[in-house]
């Protein structure tokens, strides 16, 4: 399989900059995944899908503000983002320009932290030692960015809107989008028609978004990222189950987790680890029935994970579709519940 058979021309005015106002005032794209079927409605008709007994997989993973500016005594400014502690205070970290951050460089962040460059990792990213008062991620927090997409160039107004509103485990690096477009208010609408609810913890790493360079997928490698799912979550799933309810997954991201976790222990039960699990056409779904995702970049392995669900025909022409209706696209734009 290819991986140009997973493109489509996307006009750029459909990339969304910014979020709706309203979270669940986001256009819902419906496919039915036995008949290939589609609707266009509103993210809050979710509800209308949602059967009881069903159960909502959500990831509670809260995006750092991983985005800082250093400043060297000679004046010039880099930027880190940072990818993963070392711990120690070192953390891994893209710079760009990287030429202005060789071994041994000292950069100020806002007065209010100071990190020296330790190491050039083979493909590029550095390890930064950090040094600072107080806790750490108080003081990101104060001088931090959001890891916003590239392709989105206006500067976000209220960081939380790239927090989902039951994020609460502090560690990814780029938000797991298809979260964003629930309020309390409507989970808890959820809740009463007697949907549960449970919480994983998968934290989101940059090669998520990062398109295939392969031109056969096979040969394409995936990133690891670290996962959690508490025992508290595996009987939440395990009883819906037993009662015949769905397993929807809310993002890609709690598809991974949930599949990692049969895949590794052969059924759903607490269970902690990395994952590189790659999930494309052809791929026989253990756990997962239902999935409500964004819609994703061309070429990339999320693009790859929704064909295998719904088959690669019914999804593309669904994108194609939504292109039309003038749908938004990827981490601010509109969802699609594939069941």
């Amino acid at each position: 399989m290819k991986t140009s058979d997973f493109t489509f021309c996307l006009p750029e005015e459909l990339i969304a900059q910014t979020p709706l106002k309203e979270r669940d005032a986001s256009r819902l794209l419906t496919l039915n995944r036995a008949t290939g079927e589609t609707a266009h409605r509103h993210f809050y008709d979710i509800l209308d899908m949602l059967n009881e007994n069903d159960c909502l997989v959500l990831n509670d993973s809260r995006v750092m503000p991983s985005r800082i500016f250093g400043t060297r005594s000679t004046g010039a400014t880099v930027e880190f983002l940072l990818l993963e502690s070392k711990g120690d205070d070192i953390w891994e970290c893209l710079a760009k320009p990287g030429r202005k951050a060789v071994i041994g460089d000292e950069f100020d962040f806002s007065g209010k932290m100071k990190g020296t460059v330790a190491d050039i990792l083979p493909e590029g990213s550095r390890l930064v030692k950090f040094s600072y008062d107080g806790m750490f991620f108080n003081v990101l927090d104060d001088i931090g960015n959001m890891p916003l997409p590239p392709y989105i160039k206006i500067k976000l107004a209220d960081k939380e809107r790239y927090q989902t509103v039951y994020s609460r485990e502090l560690g990814s690096a780029a938000a797991p989008t298809a979260g964003l477009h629930f309020t309390p208010e409507l989970l808890e609408a959820i809740r009463a028609k007697g949907v549960r609810t449970a919480f994983v913890t998968l934290h989101v790493g940059l090669g998520t978004f990062r398109p295939v360079s392969a031109e056969n997928i096979l040969e394409h490698k995936m990133h690891a990222e670290h996962y959690y799912l508490s025992a508290e979550a595996a009987n939440v799933i395990n009883a819906a189950k037993a009662k015949g309810g769905r397993i929807i997954c809310v993002g890609t991201t709690s598809c991974r987790t949930v599949e990692s976790v049969m895949q590794k222990e052969g059924k759903i039960t607490e269970s902690e680890g990395w994952t590189d699990i790659f999930i494309y056409p052809g791929y026989e779904f253990k756990i997962m029935d239902a999935l409500i995702t964004n819609f994703h970049l061309p070429e990339s392995t999320l693009i790859m994970l929704v064909s295998a669900l719904a088959g690669k025909e019914s999804v593309m022409k669904a994108y194609n579709e939504a292109v039309k209706e003038k749908y938004r696209f990827f981490s601010f734009g509109d969802a699609m519940f594939i069941y």
